[in-house]
């Protein structure tokens, strides 16, 4: 019998199959898991980019708005990092001191402390009022410090002690005290600096007593106010606007108008860049600006601001009244004697004021002179007649009592109207808020035109708001008239000038000037925080740098590994064609090996 019996010449593996992965395979793995990890950095990248870096005006607004709530909480005192600030407000009419406190800086030199007005308790804020005024210590000027114990004493009371040492406290004194002869005011000043340093431990020199000046209570009261409304922010995904258009990231700043029963003020920022004025206009220019800084320190010159403020006494409402009424007494009693004639004299013969309501009667007197009058109620012609005491000059560049105004772009511009300008428009009218010239000036005409018998009946059916009382009944046509006449006659504001808000309180509180009186005192107090925090400050600050202040570093990180990953296909490219190449010859060797030998055996 024959046997047949095949064999072939195979490699030992092919006994035992095993599988197996390419070379080409693995690298194909790799490299998809490159890619996923590469699409997942990417990923946390552009999520805290845009967290850091691109945080939205809405976002931003809501947080503004929670800090603004958090204002209105009592005032942990518990928390050793606050730290806190007293301003003795030092009035004609009496003192105010105000406790305000603020968290550890937050290592931007580009921001200002967070000083917030502290409360008590019962969430109320933390401020005492005395009278009168520190004025009247003049002929007892060794009894100075015996005035302010109570305040003192009572914001003792409120900080932690432990606080005490390190709070800084600012005496500043205005309208009273500057009419004081200087020898006066330094013997009160100098009580209160001998003195208060040994009762009370809070950190007190002679530099933080002093008289400022009406300029200085005005830019005071702009800081304070821009401030609140966060126009100091630096962001630089923030539009900027208004007169440092050169500065990048800064916001456009508000302008104050501010009218009270004496005086009249306004301030707002104008270019930093040199304006060319006659000589004359020049040297006024320099009097009313002020340039000041209010970055942590000198270098940072995208701090400094260049602020208009004047302030003009005896333009506030009631010494304008009191002085129209002088000018129409002068008058009548000049016509009367020149012409005969007995305007004024008698009940029965009253002089007609067109700033009063219809059939309002009422009295003038003046030493032996007395001018009745009665209400005509005809308030254009009321406007009119208190053009000569604007006391303007026959220039553009001239405002009230002919003093020199910085020019205002005004469709580039925001102002913020308080005291009389707030009441003119809103206890009576009901239109306070964003003023508009015409529907204030249509508002205030049909009120003035009312007969008096029913404007009193409307204010006791409660028709007015709650402020309201019968002195503003009486003088809401003048009082008007006069808010509309300065504003657009004086200060040149457009007729049709819509950026004006008339406000009382920003974010439901009253904003006082002391608050930028301590904001500007206290803004070098961060460098302190910033030197003790070394290491924290440049570990923020080079967060800060790679994902808000630095885009390009977001796409260089793109850029990147985007070259990575292509520079990794052009090498998987590489091998998988040296894998090609060398695959022909050895595909030739296995055939040769896989042919079988076939062999044939012949048995018996």
């Amino acid at each position: 019998m024959a046997r047949i019996s095949f064999s072939y010449l195979c490699p030992a593996s092919w006994y035992f199959t095993v599988p197996t992965v390419s070379p080409f395979a693995r690298q194909r793995v790799a490299f998809l898991g490159l890619l996923v990890i590469s699409c997942l950095l990417l990923l946390m990248v552009v999520v805290d980019f845009r967290h850091w870096g691109s945080t939205s005006p809405q976002d931003r607004q809501y947080e503004r708005y929670l800090a603004r709530v958090g204002e209105l909480e009592a005032t942990n005192t518990e928390d050793l990092t606050l730290n806190y600030g007293l301003v003795v407000d030092c009035g004609s009419s009496g003192s105010r001191i105000f406790v305000y406190f603020w968290p550890r800086h937050n290592g931007n030199p580009h921001d200002l402390l967070d000083i917030k007005q502290m409360r008590d308790r019962n969430s109320q804020p933390v401020v005492k009022k005395i009278k009168p005024g520190i004025s009247a210590m003049a002929e007892t000027p060794e009894h100075a410090s015996d005035y302010l114990r109570p305040l003192l004493s009572f914001a003792a009371a409120h900080v932690p002690v432990k606080k005490h040492k390190e709070t800084p406290l600012y005496i500043l004194c205005t309208a009273g005290m500057r009419l004081l002869p200087e020898r006066k005011q330094l013997a009160i000043l100098t009580d209160l600096v001998k003195d208060l340093p040994l009762e009370f431990d809070f950190l007190f020199s002679q530099s933080q007593a002093e008289v400022i000046s009406g300029k200085q209570e005005g830019v005071y009261a702009w800081i304070g106010i821009n401030f609140v409304l966060g126009r100091f922010d630096h962001e630089d995904d923030t539009e900027v606007l208004g007169p440092q258009e050169s500065v990048p990231g800064r916001k456009r700043t508000v302008g104050i108008l501010d009218m009270g029963g004496a005086s009249l003020q306004i301030a707002y920022e104008v270019p930093t860049s040199p304006t060319f004025l006659p000589p004359e206009q020049e040297e006024a220019a320099k009097v009313l600006l002020a340039e000041f800084n209010l970055g942590c320190d000198v270098q940072h010159t995208e701090h400094v601001y260049r602020v208009y403020v004047t302030t003009f006494l005896g333009f506030g409402g009631n010494f304008a009244r009191q002085r129209y009424e002088d000018m129409v007494l002068n008058e009548t009693f000049t016509k009367n004697r020149l012409l005969g004639q007995q305007t004024g004299l008698t009940p029965e013969t009253p002089f007609l004021d067109p700033c009063l309501p219809v059939g309002l009667e009422d009295v003038v007197e003046r030493s032996s002179q007395v001018l009745y009058i009665r209400g005509k109620g005809d308030w254009l012609t009321c406007g009119e007649m208190l053009h000569p005491l604007l006391s303007r000059a026959n220039t553009s560049q001239a405002s009230l009592n002919g003093i020199y105004q910085s020019p205002i772009d005004f469709n580039n511009s925001e102002f913020y109207g308080f005291s009389e300008f707030f009441y003119c428009t809103e206890d009576v009218l009901r239109i306070g808020g964003r003023y508009h010239g015409p529907t204030f000036a249509k508002a205030a005409q049909d009120y003035c035109s009312m007969a008096w018998p029913v404007l009193s009946q409307r204010f006791k059916n409660g028709l007015f708001s709650s402020h309201a009382d019968q002195h503003r009944l009486k003088f809401q046509g003048f009082n008007s008239a006069w808010m509309y006449q300065v504003l657009h006659k004086g200060f040149h504001f457009p007729y049709n000038y819509s950026n004006l808000q008339t406000a009382q309180l920003v974010y439901d509180r009253e904003v006082q000037w002391t608050l930028g009186a301590i904001l500007y005192k206290t803004r070098f107090l961060p460098l302190r925080d910033l030197r003790q925090e070394g290491v924290r400050q440049v570990h923020n600050g080079w967060l800060r740098l790679s994902f808000v202040y630095n885009h390009y570093l977001f796409f260089a990180c793109i850029l990147v590994v985007l070259l990575a990953i292509i520079l990794y296909l052009l090498r998987l490219r590489r091998i998988h064609r040296r894998q090609t190449g060398a695959s022909a010859p050895l595909d030739l060797l296995w055939i040769e090996e896989m042919v079988p030998i076939i062999g044939v055996q012949v048995g018996p």
